[in-house]
């Protein structure tokens, strides 16, 4: 299981300014997201998810530039999530040095678009879940029979998309979600947030997430990537 740490950019810089597990021991507060795309690769993160908060309001692209500096800094996968929910959004983040794009799960509602999105990204697409109900509920977006999460990822999965990020849930309620979702969808799931220790993220690959994605726990010292790491090796 990949763990995957998470950098939000807001106005070209990291929400988030202070990490206190860096390579050399001591916290140096930062909020250059190279610099701290390039402290989690040094502790060996071997993927970065990069959250544009900027283009999630505008629903486009806003933090190209810090997107490119920190393709530039390190050289691992990097993820964007934010105001991708088009084709000409993907192949701008995908110019800025992204290799994988997270959409919104809207898009099950547009067929075109959708269709459009995966033939610039395809299997580098992956569809962002907010599962953040205490059970499989429907979405209130959807403008068609509403449907459960299950039946949701199974209609995306079948036009073609291999990836989803699940969010919003607790560790425990992530396991219970990813347990049922892959005994009925043959696909890929990463869990964001809702870990708060290493335990969590064991549960969590035990259930068979392909990948965990961390913000404020490494940025605060409640996990250590080093230890987290090494735990779900």
């Amino acid at each position: 299981m990949l763990v995957i740490p998470a950098i939000d950019l807001d106005g070209g810089r990291s929400r988030l300014v202070y990490w206190p597990g860096a390579a050399t021991g001591v916290g140096a507060p930062t909020d250059r997201p190279e610099r701290i795309a390039r402290r989690f690769v040094e502790a060996g993160a071997r993927a970065l998810h990069l959250v544009d908060f900027d283009g999630a309001r505008a629903g486009r692209p806003v933090n190209l530039e810090a997107i490119a500096r920190v393709a530039e800094a390190v050289a691992v996968p990097l993820q964007v999530a934010g105001g991708v929910d088009d084709p000409d959004a993907i192949r701008l983040v995908f110019a800025a040095g992204a290799t994988r794009v997270v959409v919104g799960a809207a898009l099950a509602d547009d067929p075109d678009r959708l269709r459009a999105c995966l033939a610039v990204a395809g299997e580098w697409l992956a569809v962002g879940l907010d599962a953040r109900a205490e059970r499989l509920a429907a979405y209130p977006w959807r403008r068609t029979t509403p449907s459960s999460l299950v039946e949701l990822v199974a209609e995306l999965a079948a036009a073609g998309v291999g990836r989803f990020v699940v969010g919003h849930l607790t560790a425990d309620r992530a396991a219970a979600v990813l347990t049922e979702l892959r005994s009925r969808v043959e696909a890929e799931f990463v869990v964001a947030g809702g870990a708060g220790s290493i335990a969590d993220l064991v549960r969590l690959r035990d259930a068979g997430a392909s990948g965990i994605i961390l913000g404020a726990p490494l940025f605060t010292g409640a996990i250590e990537l080093e230890a987290a790491l090494a735990a779900t090796a």
